[in-house]
């Protein structure tokens, strides 16, 4: 690949990308998209990957569309459409992986830069970093799906207020209203980042795509039938996959039976 806003590689079964244009705020150009729309065609073949994370180089992890797109935008709305229409169909992408995806917010995430971390399954955060939507700040109605996916992860109230208050989250505050799951001083960021990605790597790819797909499945389901998908997803994964039997009886073997307490 030929990628000039970005990295990617990959290490021990993770696809490391990392947007590479600090002195921007790694903000979303047409070329930001189009090496995006690369990766995830490198990614959606890559079979052997059980997990990718995404992050950015200096102080910001993504600001969001680019000053010099935005001066075109404004002045063509079918240009504006064709944007976040690329924008979008990239964040649909990222979420329909077959494998968790992380975001590693490591600085500032506003706008399309706080969709594209919405579009991960995981959101990990270095306390110093400021996170947030920050579109109605200056007037302007979010266009990168954080209005639906926001309210999915912490509530109808809670987005509402995040999204209309146009304000920073730290990495805590993030937390604690469930937005990103853990958060740490960004010179720890890195290694909890490995932490986390180490209980991907030892698990078959299969029973990670299929929590995944199940998960995501059932939102909206009623709980009946919510766990009828799982049922169905849970005969069909233990019905054509030989290892989890494999993995279940060589991990009890040996072991002494637990007697009740």
């Amino acid at each position: 690949m030929t990628l000039k806003t970005l990295s990617y590689e990959v290490r021990e079964r993770v696809a490391y990308i990392t947007f590479t244009t600090p002195k921007r705020l790694n903000s979303i150009s047409e070329s930001r998209l189009t090496d995006l729309e690369e990766v995830m065609d490198r990614l959606e073949s890559d079979s052997s990957l059980h997990a990718v994370t995404i992050t950015g180089e200096g102080r910001a992890f993504c600001v969001g569309l680019d000053l010099d797109l935005l001066k075109q935008a404004f002045e063509d709305m079918a240009y504006f459409g064709s944007i976040v229409r690329r924008l979008n169909e990239i964040i649909l992408r990222l979420e329909q992986l077959d494998v968790p995806v992380v975001a590693v917010v490591n600085g500032f995430a506003r706008a399309g830069g706080f969709e594209i971390a919405l579009g991960c399954d995981l959101i990990l955060m270095a306390n110093e970093a400021k996170i947030g939507d920050n579109h109605t700040h200056v007037g302007v109605m979010p266009g990168g799906g954080s209005t639906q996916r926001l309210p999915r992860r912490i509530g109808a109230q809670a987005a509402k207020d995040l999204i209309w208050s146009a304000r920073w989250l730290s990495g805590p505050e993030a937390v604690a209203c469930g937005l990103a799951l853990r958060s740490v001083p960004l010179e720890r960021l890195a290694e909890e980042t490995e932490t986390l990605l180490a209980q991907f790597r030892d698990k078959p790819r299969a029973v990670l795509s299929v929590v995944k797909k199940t998960i995501q499945g059932g939102e909206g389901l009623s709980i009946r039938d919510g766990v009828e998908l799982e049922i169905r997803n849970f005969l069909d994964y233990m019905g054509n996959q030989p290892y989890p039997r494999e993995m279940f009886w060589a991990s009890i073997k040996d072991k002494p039976a637990r007697q009740p307490s």
